[in-house]
Parts: structure tokens; sequence; C-alpha cells
């Protein structure tokens, strides 16, 4: 594990973070890690009693974590979000764009207009709305690191998969044109692509499935197994930190050695 000067791991004292779909999964895990590890955080999710009581979850640890109820797929709650975040933490220095959803695994052209459009609002369209804010605020603060929770899913393909594939592909090339387009004002772009982690959207994913196409999801991996949010947390830490300091346009791939 890489240590800094001080000798902490992926060092984030201090740091003013802001996590979308921060109420489950890997959102909750980062929350509550960054924030064990000094960081200051603000979580948006629209579960509103998870995320509150990820929030306490935090506070009854005496670290620094508040919640506010958020649609990343409307652009006034996204920046009600940011300005919110602004005022509570003091600037942004991280935003972590997490929030996504999955849809029920079926061939391309079974899928509806309603499934389609739905992903691609949420992990797409909301993505967008919070690296446009995230933008915004950055600028006044002398830069900062904009973290996109993507997918293996948006590096090759996903059979029956295909809207959630479309826009997590769409996340990466917001990722990569961001991060050219504002390297020289000291904001960066880096995106996670995580394979098939165990949180609940994977599980609610795997439930839509038979016993078989289960044990393929599993076994996908050279190393046999689902991921665990903590691994990807860790990870996230890490880009979180200033040892991350010269990564920009990045897929962070975290996959057990899937696409190896």
């Amino acid at each position: 594990m890489t240590l800094n000067t001080n000798g902490i791991a992926s060092d984030v004292t201090g740091k003013r973070i802001l996590i979308t779909g921060g109420a489950s999964g890997i959102g909750a895990a980062s929350a509550l890690l960054l924030a064990s590890r000094g960081a200051k955080v603000v979580i948006g999710d629209l579960a509103e009693d998870m995320g509150a009581g990820v929030a306490q979850q935090g506070q009854d640890a005496g670290n620094s974590i508040v919640f506010k109820k958020v649609d990343v797929t409307s652009g006034d709650e996204v920046r009600a979000l940011f300005a919110f975040a602004m005022e509570t933490l003091g600037g942004l220095d991280v935003v972590i764009n997490n929030a996504g959803i999955d849809h029920k695994p079926v061939p391309m052209h079974e899928l509806s207009d309603e499934e389609f459009d739905r992903n691609i609002a949420v992990n797409l369209k909301g993505v967008w709305h919070c690296m446009r804010a995230a933008v915004a605020c950055m600028a006044t603060n002398g830069g900062g690191h904009v973290i996109n929770v993507a997918s293996i899913a948006g590096l090759r393909s996903a059979p029956l998969l295909s809207a959630y594939s479309a826009a997590k592909h769409g996340v990466m090339g917001l990722t990569k044109s961001a991060a050219h387009e504002y390297a020289r004002v000291n904001i960066r772009f880096n995106a996670v692509c995580p394979s098939f982690i165990d949180t609940p959207m994977v599980r609610n994913t795997m439930a839509n499935m038979d016993e078989r196409a289960q044990q393929a999801t599993i076994k996908a991996s050279p190393m046999r197994r689902l991921g665990e949010v903590d691994e990807v947390s860790g990870a996230i830490a890490w880009l979180a930190s200033d040892e991350s300091s010269f990564m920009n346009g990045h897929a962070f791939t975290l996959d057990g050695g899937m696409l190896a």
C-alpha cells in the first residue's frame, strides 16, 4: 500500500469531497472511508432515509459527513446540491460521481424506450450535470479532481445490458474530453471502472438471472468472485489523495483481471 511522507495511506485529511449516490454500495463505502481518513464529506442521493443513515453512521464515529437529497437527472437539483456543498464545506476539492442505476438484463431489441431513456438520464446525463457543476465550483478553488464511477461495461461489450453499457461508454467519453479541456485550469477527470462488485445494484441485476447466468457472472473474473465495495472505495481514496496528482483522463479498472 502506498504511503505518503506522513506515513498515512492515501491521505485525504482536510479534503472537501462531494459524493453522489452516497446512500449505499460503493458511494456509501467511499464516504465512510474518506471521512474516517479526515475528509469532510457531503453525500447526495435520492434515497433519503438511507443517505441520512450513512451520514449518521459517520457522525457517530466522530467523522464529518452530511447528507442532502438530490435527483441527478435534474440540473436544478444538482446545482442546488453543489451550492449546498460549497456552503457546507467552504469549497470542493474532489467530486465523486457515483449515482447510477441498472436495468433488467434483456436483449437490446426488447429494451423499452422508458428503460433506455432512464438509464441515459441517470447514468450519463446525471454525470454530465455534476461534471458541469463541478467545473463551475472548482474554477473558483484553483482546481480539483472529478472522479466518475463508470464500469468495465464502458470499456467493452455488456450483453443484455445495452442501455447501461451505452451510458457508461458515454461517461468514458465525457471523462476523456473533460480531462483535456480543463487540465490547464488544474481540474482533473478520471474514471473508476469496476466489474461486478457485491453491491445492492449488482445483486438486484443478478436476481433477474437464472442460476447458470449468476454463476457465469461470478466466474467472469479470473479471480472467480465478485469484487468487494471496500476494494473499490480503497482505490477511490487513493484517487482522491494527492498521490494521484499526475493521473488525468484515465480509466482505473478494477475487474479482477477480466480485461487482461
